[in-house]
Order: C-alpha cells, then structure tokens, then sequence
C-alpha cells in the first residue's frame, strides 16, 4: 500500500525515476523541444536587439548627429540653447551652392559652412598636405575640397581659389563625409568652411536657396523634450535615422524575416511539444492506473509527475541557454564588422523573454494532457480504456495564456500575422482537399495491400486528416522559411549585383556625349546607356493644375514668372505635397525604355507619350491615357501617359520618373548621364577621365557599393544559419510526428501479426498508408507554400512573385524519404508477434 510517508521518504527514488524517463522514456523529447524554444527565442532575442543598436548607430552615424532639424530659414539661436540642456550637444551647419573659381578653371560646388562641433556622430575625415594628418573638424579660414574638385579646377593643397566673394587657401581635401548623398543628379562637389567665413563668401543672399541644418546629440528623453518644445514651421521637419541610410531597406526586411522565422521556429518547437507530451501522458497511463489500484493518491501523482517535469525543465534551460549562446554567437559572426568593438550588453531580456514563452507554451502543452493522466481510472490496469476529460474550463485557462501572450509578442507585425492568418486558412481549405484526394484514390487498384491501406486510411478519418494535416504543416512552415530566405536574397542580388555600377558621370555636354562613351567602351568598362537629362516640374494631370499658373498675354510673362516662382518655392516647402511635387525632377527621352525596367501596364508609344514610374503613379492617382502638363525652363508642354514601369531604385543604374518618347522633349537643352563599373585596378582611370572632360561630373560611389554588397553578404550568412535552425525545427516536428504516429499501432499490427497475417502484408500495408499520407502531404504543402510565399511576397515584403517548381518535386520527395528513413525501424518493432 503506498502512502504519503514513504513516498515523501523516497523523494530521491522519484528523483532518480525522472531522470531515467529522461534518458531513456518519452521526457527526452519534450526535453528535446524546450530547449530548442528557449534556445531559439534566446538566441533570436539577444541578436535583435544588438543589430538593433547597430542599426540605430549607423543611421545616426549617416545624419552625424542623433536627430537634425532642417529648415529653409534661419532658427533663433537663443531659442536652441533656451531649449537644450546640458545632456544635449547642439550644432549647425548652412548649405548654398556657389561657384568656385581657380586660375585654371569654375565649377559650380555645394559649400557646406559648418561650426567648431560639427560633426556630432561619425567621423569626418580632413587630410591635408602632410598624408600623415588627418583633422575631424574644420577651423576658420580653411578650405577643404572633395577629392574631385582638384582636378576639375587643377589646384592642389596650398593653392588659392576664389570662393564666392572670397579667396582661401585649399587646406587639403575630404577624404571622408559622413553626409555622402547618393543621388547623382543632385550632387555637386562639396566643399567644407566655417561659418565665420560666410560672410566674407557671400553666399547667403536675399533670394539665395539655402538649406540650415541644426544638429542634435543627447538622450532620447532630452531630444524628445526638444521636438515637443520646438514648434515647427512648414518648411522644417526632423530627421531620424530612419530616413537616412542606403542599406536601411535591406537591414529592414532582414529584420522582418527575423521575426518571421523566429515566429515559424517557435510554432514548430510547440507542436513538437504538444506531441511529445500528449505521446508521454498516454504511455503512463497504465502505469499511472496500477499506482492508483494500489493506493497512490492524486497528490502523489502530481508529485510525481511534478518532479519529472521539473527535472525537465532544469536539464532544458541548461541545454536551451547553453545552445542559445552558441546560436547567438554563430548568428552574429558574420554581422561582427557591423557591431561595435564594445557589443552593447543583452541585459536579462533574452533570459527572461526565452523561458517565459517556454513556460507559456508547456503550461498548455503539459497541463492539459497531465490533467486527464491523473484522472485516469484504476480499471486502466486490467481494462484499456479512454483517457477521462480533464476539465473544459482548465483546458481553456491554460490555453488562453499563449494565445494573449502571443497578441502582446507579435503585436502590429502585420507580416507574421499575415503569415498565421494564411497558413490557418490554407490547412482548413487543405485539409478538406487531402480527404477528398484519399476518396478519390480509392478508384485506384494496386492490389490487395493499397486496397487495405486505404481501408485503414477511411476507418479513422479524424485521426488520417489529423496526421495530414500536422505533416503538410510541417513541410509547409519548412518550405517557407526556405523560400523567403531565396527570395531575399535573390531580390538583393538582382537589387546590387557583383557587377552593379559603381560611378556615375553627369553633366556631359550634348558634343561631348559620344566622345566620352567612345573612351569608356575604349576602357571596356560596363556601362549604361547614355541618358539626356533635363530638369523639369510634374504641373498638372488631365487640366487639374498643382501651381497657379497663366500666361494668357505677353505683358503679364513677367509678373507670372515671379507669381508661378513663389508658389513653387511655397509647394516646396508644404510637407503635405508630394515630394515629386516639390522639387523639380530629371527627365530623359528615349526611343527603347530601359531594361532594367519593367513595364507593368500599356505600352511603349512612339510619339507624343511618357512612361510614368509605379510609385509616383501611385501616390498621384496617374493611369493610362492621362494627360500630364510639365514645365521646363518656363516652357510648358503636354504628353499622354502611354505605360507604367516598375522601377528598382536600389540598383545604383540611373532611373527616372518620367521617360518620354523623343519628339516630346528632345528639343529641350540637356546634358548627359551615364553609370558604369571601374575595377580596383582601374583608380587612375578617373584621374585621367577628369582631365580629358574637366566639365563632366563625376560621382565615385564604390566605397558606398562596396559597403552595401559587404553588409549583403553579411546579412545572407546570418539568414543562411536562420533558415537551417528552421529546416531543423521542421524536420525533427516531422520525425516526431511520424515515430508517434507509428507507435501508435504497435497493439493492432502485432495483433494482425498473431492472427496469421504475414510479414510482407503487413509491412507493404504499413509502406502504402504512410506514403500516400506522405505523397499527398508533400503535394498539398506544396501548393500551401506556393501560396503562403507568394503572399508574403507580394504584400508584405513588396517583391516580384516568381514560382518554384523544383519545390512541386522536392516536398513530396522530402516527405516520403523521411517517411522511409522514420518507418524502416519502427515497422521492424512492429512485426513481432503478441505475446
């Protein structure tokens, strides 16, 4: 007879029971899955929040400062330090174009006047004569010039050049601006000086296009104070590291494939767990009911079983933080040139977060099934029966906690709800398909074992569409996470290619333009078409006018001219226009679109048209047919919208939002546009480009490519290691459910076996249920993940959706190996006569 003495007496029998289930019974699976969660969220948890703090930096780092005020007009400065304090550093820059004159040539540069503190973040690199020195900051009277100003104007350090109204000494030149613009139409070189030195310049004038920026360093709650306090005009807006930043699309959707994969793992890991514990609870069942006919009471039996799901969950967190380390250590390798030398510290939010949702997640998982073992009759030990229900209102308790869990950790993230809403419909939908599938298979003959195996198959329908529907899950949640990872990286090959163009010229004259693509082709270097460029404005769509506007009499050219200039220059300033709308905009003509653009609607004309890119499209409600009025040089004129492309602005090849057919626009002025790729062993071949053509603009961009393809690279090998933790979650769901599932007819084979059926009937039998159960997951997945990843795609990573037939013959081939490689030793316990 037991009681509640010697089995308080025996504790470390209990001990030493649980750690043999452990070992060698059904608790290593679960143990198994616990700690794969907790390794997963720990290690995916401690990873985000330090790229996090990478991201934050570099984009910070790009803006030199935490947050920047730009605005078109000049900010009381007593109003600034009234509202700083002392955690916050202030500084300031003015911007003005200007022409700068040397004995040797002009050219038209961007003069950036910046103060003593300028810049607050990152690192502005100033090298003067001696190659030695480098200084950080600019002093009065010093000039510093971008690299290509020396040839354009054919001075050197030392030299005097006429600024403005002012001559300065060139000090030497920049080596390093942490504000590099990409845009090559708008880049002019720059030159640095110092705020005291304006005046002498001479460069802000009445009627002058200037641009102040205010920097700002300090904590967010100093910075926060200082947006609510400063009330803005509509010519000023904040800037934040989220708006600067080349690689912050690419950084972006990593993040979401992140989340996404981490969501997809952890789903895995639970039902594994599910699995595991319901299998576990239904193999102690016997056990249980002979210590109930014994005396055992319910307490000892939840001290029992407490124990050994104590002990599980010890040796899990040991394991599950021990492998998270180790995880986050590999998933952060390739990404240590991004981090900082001093990695920000993970604190206990990884530690916490990880074991939380392990314990959400196994509450349900064991609680429930643990319940119903412990209500399990006595008579369990001479008669099989099923297992009592545990209570209705336990059961949903214990579910509700990770499911609000669940609401709080995913939260807006509309891409994995998006990702959960579709694979709940799709199994629902799916489900239904693989029944009717198994009916429609009955029409087929294939002897006498198919016609039993599908005999078996309909006998048990909730349980077949049960075993169903968990394998096309399994596959289907394996081919996602797969999927995306190809699609992100194929779109980021497709978006910056090894071969991308790393160098713009701009501004070549029209007589020029032949010449200089003769010696870029001498050169054989990769480039561009050349494009005509000229700057214009977007006026109006189908007669509805953005600009007022009237040029009904010649008397009244002049007085418009102004009337039509003010009100530009007020659009440009209204943050509720359109940014196309508030600047002018580069247009080009051409007989044959761009290939690398795509034409989503119409088609190409020949006469009196214009392609409009998709976006901008868009945003302005333009279709085809429209009529679109456009100004250049004070010239108006008129095309009918004849396409719309999709065009990748992240592919550093010259794009456009207007291309027109020729007779539109070529009667305009224009210069000359054209990108190309220069090797590293082709750096004097700029030099000599630069004073062949001193007019022609150059806009060197390799550093910037080199950077992007480097951190491309980066991000791939941490996506890589991600989606193989995946597949791994996936297959060992599938091995699970497949072991369990087999087990499960361990009675009735050996059964069939003692009553004469033969060996070869059964295992054949075995072989037929199990591959057509795997046969139609491996096809239905197939068509869910298609479409999971199709969606995901399209609406929420924005990229072209291609399909993947290598998929349609893989999943099914997947599914039924592991089968083979899951069955072949089960079966083989199988066919073993009762005893």
């Amino acid at each position: 007879m037991f009681n509640t003495a010697v089995a308080t007496n025996n504790r470390s029998f209990i001990v030493r029971w649980a750690w043999r289930e452990i070992r060698q019974g059904q608790l290593w699976l679960v143990t198994l899955a616990l700690s794969l969660i907790i390794a997963c969220v720990f290690a995916l948890s401690a990873l985000v929040s330090r790229v996090e703090a990478i991201i934050v930096d570099q984009g910070r780092s790009a803006l030199t400062a935490d947050s920047v005020l730009v605005s078109s007009q000049l900010i009381d400065l007593s109003q600034l330090k009234a509202l700083s304090t002392d955690a916050v550093k202030v500084a300031q820059q003015i911007r003005f174009g200007t022409m700068a004159f040397s004995d040797n040539g002009m050219q038209l540069v961007s003069v950036k006047a910046v103060d003593s503190g300028f810049p607050l973040r990152g690192e502005l690199n100033l090298q003067s004569a001696d190659t030695a020195l480098l200084e950080h900051h600019v002093k009065p009277q010093q000039l510093w010039l971008a690299e290509r100003l020396f040839s354009l104007l054919n001075v050197k350090v030392g030299d005097v050049l006429m600024l403005g109204d002012a001559e300065l000494t060139v000090s030497g030149r920049i080596t390093q601006d942490p504000e590099l613009s990409f845009n090559p139409f708008s880049q002019m070189p720059t030159v640095f000086i110092n705020q005291q030195d304006i005046e002498a310049v001479g460069g802000v004038q009445p009627g002058s296009r200037i641009s102040y920026r205010y920097y700002f360093s300090g904590s967010n709650k100093s910075l926060a104070d200082i947006r609510q306090q400063l009330i803005l005009t509509p010519s000023q807006r904040w800037l934040t590291e989220n708006d600067a930043g080349r690689s912050g699309d690419f950084i972006e959707r990593a993040r979401q494939y992140l989340s996404l994969t981490l969501v997809l793992v952890v789903l895995m890991a639970a039902a594994t767990l599910v699995l595991t514990c319901q299998h576990y609870a239904a193999t102690r069942k016997t056990a249980v009911a002979m210590m109930k006919s014994l005396g055992a009471t319910k307490g000892f039996l939840w001290r029992w079983l407490l124990t050994q799901i104590g002990l599980v969950f010890v040796v899990a967190i040991v394991i599950g933080l021990t492998l998270g380390l180790g995880l986050e250590w590999l998933l952060r390798y390739p990404l240590q040139n991004l981090l900082p030398d001093q990695l920000p510290a993970m604190g206990i939010a990884p530690f916490a977060i990880s074991l939380l949702l392990a314990l959400l997640i196994a509450l349900p998982a064991l609680g429930i099934p643990l319940s119903r073992l412990v209500q399990t009759s006595a008579i369990n030990s001479v008669q099989v029966s099923t297992m009592a229900p545990t209570s209705s209102r336990l059961a949903w308790l214990l579910l509700l906690l990770p499911v609000l869990a669940a609401i709080v950790w995913i939260g807006t993230n509309f891409l994995v709800w998006l990702t959960l809403l579709g694979i709940v419909g799709l199994l629902l939908v799916l489900a239904g398909i693989g029944v009717a599938a198994i009916a429609l298979l009955q029409r087929v003959k294939l002897g006498a074992a198919y016609s039993l195996a599908l005999s078996r198959v309909n006998r048990s329908k909730t349980k077949t569409a049960t075993q169903l529907v968990a394998l096309t899950c399994s596959l289907m949640l394996l081919a996602v996470i797969g999927l995306l990872r190809n699609e992100l990286l194929a779109d980021w090959q497709n978006t910056l290619p090894a071969n991308a163009p790393n160098v713009f010229a701009l501004n070549i004259a029209p007589e020029q333009q032949q010449s200089y693509l003769a010696a870029l082709d001498k050169a054989n270097l990769t480039r561009s078409q050349g494009y005509p460029v000229t700057r214009g404005r977007l006026v109006a769509i189908n007669d509805q006018r953005f600009y007022a506007t009237s040029n009904e009499t010649a008397t009244d050219q002049a007085e418009n001219n102004i009337e039509i200039s003010n009100e530009l220059n007020r659009k440009a300033d209204d943050e509720s226009v359109d940014p196309a709308l508030r600047r002018e905009l580069n247009f080009t003509w051409a007989k044959i679109l761009p290939s690398h653009n795509v034409v989503t609607k119409g088609q190409w004309g020949k006469a009196d048209g214009v392609s409009v890119e998709s976006g901008i499209a868009k945003r302005l409600n333009i279709q085809l047919g429209d009529k679109l009025a456009f100004t250049v040089g004070g010239l108006e004129f008129n095309a009918t919208v004849n396409s719309i492309r999709h065009v990748e602005w992240r592919n550093m090849k010259p794009n456009f939002y207007f291309i027109f057919t020729p007779d539109v626009l070529q009667s305009f002025p224009s210069t000359g546009l054209v990108s190309f790729r220069v090797g590293e062993q082709q750096n004097g071949l700029l030099n000599t480009l630069a004073s062949q053509y001193p007019t022609v603009g150059v806009l060197d961009l390799r550093m910037m490519a080199t950077r992007i393809q480097g951190l491309l690279a980066q991000i791939s090998w941490s996506l890589t290691v991600l989606a193989g933790l995946g597949v791994v979650s996936g297959l060992l769901l599938i091995m699970t459910l497949l072991r369990l599932s087999i087990s499960e007819r361990q009675t009735e084979i050996q059964l069939y076996r003692t009553l004469g059926a033969s060996r070869k009937r059964i295992a054949a039998t075995l072989w037929f249920e199990y591959g057509i159960i795997a046969l139609l997951a491996g096809v239905i997945a197939a068509v869910g993940a298609e479409l999971v990843v199709g969606l995901l795609v399209v609406k929420g990573f924005e990229l072209p959706f291609s399909l993947h037939p290598l998929m349609w013959l893989g999943l099914p081939v997947l599914a039924i190996g592991l089968v083979y490689l899951v069955s072949r030793t089960q079966i083989n316990k199988l066919l073993l006569p009762l005893r």
